[in-house]
């Protein structure tokens, strides 16, 4: 079963990073745009707010305030997202 370790590592190394490149790739679309469009604006805020929420989960790991069966649990919820996103 996956620990705080692997929720940290998940997090760390594939989420946030992907994360990341998605918001750089839509920030140049929006800036671009003269009017770029309502959908691409809230996807980019979606975007942001979900890199932050990440973020914030990876300073409450390492500062070890999640237990280890609340990782076990994020972790397959996590996973099953970064699962669903490469089945697209």
């Amino acid at each position: 079963m996956a620990g705080c370790e692997e929720l940290r590592n998940l997090l760390e190394l594939e989420m946030i990073p992907d994360l990341e490149e998605a918001i750089d790739e839509l920030f140049e679309v929006v800036a671009d745009a003269k009017r770029a469009d309502d959908a691409s604006k809230e996807e980019y805020a979606q975007l942001q707010e979900l890199r932050t929420a990440l973020t914030e989960l990876l300073h409450d790991l390492e500062a070890g305030e999640v237990e280890p069966d609340e990782c076990v649990e994020l972790y397959a919820e996590l996973s099953s997202l970064t699962d669903e996103e490469e089945e697209d």
